[in-house]
């Protein structure tokens, strides 16, 4: 999987979501495949995401093509949507796979190889039309497994509905040459659904290096934080985050090692929530942060003793990898993973910090006390490993180096 290409190979990247909304395979990617000597070109859509509304210096009409450091990025319209609404939402997700493949299929010189990045999945439905149109293969990243995600977050409950959406993503990944998934555990959940196992690659996400690079140096007092032991969860505080037990924990260690604070740094559908919880049951140890940049995400991470993870008890969530993790590790602090599955196993293999069960306050606050005991050495020890680690196993150098070892076997396949 380490052979490099040997001639520049044109590469598509069909994806929804693109600079300068967040994305995890966004400019990043294309500029790392286009400094390993390839031509990229993007269709993405007019960015929205995550309010639903255009960005400013933006309107929505038939194209807008920009050039960024060489690659050639083309705007194609859309309905732009991002709220509660199921309707919308399918406007939304609909209206950019028709626009994407009309221009994938006339509008664009023929790639070599099309990329694509799920979800949604009606991104991999418009790259199947268009790798059939144009005689090419495309390789089918998969960053959320449908329809599984769809039922355990309640953004659909049809049994007939998720029994289509299981279907079309059958057909999907008939179609793609290759699927690349985030963890272990995808690849198992695909096999089990008779998905050939050798047409399948784990490939780990990187984070946004950059906006995490010469942030050690901060000063706690600048982000609000002050000389006690500090637990950062840093990310979205949603449903799926489980935080109540978070607090629950907080309690336990307030009365038991009053020098730890919590520092929650974000924003999302419980943050209010959880700020009155706080509140009326004075857990004096919690501290919120808003929403902010990632390089300002990054201060805070290198200003913090111990970087938590945590996720509801569900099974879909032991085979994932929640996207802060490698941002934690990148960083290099020792790590509580509140996350079954594949997630633990980094910390484990890695020897960056603690595992502990989900939802379970007494075993976080026993894991928090421990680490909290350790030595300035022992706690930069663990940190050293978790950098290391995601040097040689995560980083956007190793993924991009495996991303063109497949387009490599797809284009001689």
């Amino acid at each position: 999987m380490e052979e490099k290409l040997r001639v520049a190979v044109r590469i598509l990247l069909i994806t929804q979501w693109f600079d300068p909304e967040p994305t995890f395979k966004g400019l990043v990617f294309a500029r790392a495949l286009r400094a390993e000597g390839h031509e990229v070109e993007v269709i993405t859509g007019f960015p929205n995401y995550p309010n639903g509304k255009i960005y400013p210096g933006y309107r929505i009409k038939w194209r807008q093509v920009e050039q960024v450091d060489g690659i050639r990025i083309n705007r194609v319209p859309l309905f732009p949507s991002h709220d509660g609404s199921a309707v919308k939402r399918v406007l939304n997700y609909a209206s950019f796979a028709i626009s994407s493949c009309l221009y994938g299929i006339f509008a664009v010189r023929k790639p070599d190889v099309v990329y694509v990045y799920h979800p949604p999945l009606t991104v991999g439905l418009s790259a199947s039309v268009v790798s059939c149109f144009r005689r090419v293969p495309f390789v089918y990243d998969i960053q959320d497994l449908w329809p599984d995600t769809l039922a355990a977050t309640g953004m659909i409950n049809n049994k007939r509905a998720l029994s289509i959406v299981s279907s079309l993503c059958g057909f999907v990944y008939k179609s793609a040459s290759k699927l690349v998934v985030l963890a272990p555990g995808f690849k198992e959940k695909l096999i089990e659904r008779g998905v050939a196992p050798e047409k399948i690659e784990v490939i780990y996400n990187w984070c946004d290096e950059q906006a995490l690079q010469d942030v050690a140096s901060i000063n706690s007092h600048e982000i609000g934080l002050n000389e006690r032991f500090n637990v950062v969860f840093a990310g979205n505080m949603g449903k799926a985050q489980g935080l109540d037990s978070v607090l629950d924990a907080a309690k336990l260690v307030l009365i038991s090692s009053p020098q730890v604070q919590f520092v929650m740094v974000g924003g999302g559908l419980e943050v209010e929530l959880l700020k009155k919880r706080v509140e009326s049951e004075q857990i004096s140890n919690v501290l919120f942060l808003p929403r902010m940049p990632m390089n300002e995400v990054g201060k805070v991470l290198a200003a913090a003793d111990v970087l938590l993870v945590h996720l509801k008890d569900d099974p879909l969530f032991a085979i994932t990898i929640p996207s802060k993790t490698q941002a934690y590790l990148a960083v290099g602090k020792p790590i509580l993973m509140a996350v079954r599955g594949d997630a633990a196993d980094l910390v484990t293999q890695s020897h960056a910090g603690l595992s502990v069960a989900p939802e379970n306050a007494v075993e976080m606050a026993k894991g928090i006390e421990n680490l909290a005991k350790k030595s300035p050495e022992e706690l930069s020890v663990m940190g050293g490993n978790a950098a290391k680690f995601y040097q040689q196993h995560l980083s956007v150098q190793v993924g991009v180096r495996k991303f063109i070892a497949i387009f490599s076997a797809v284009l001689k396949s």
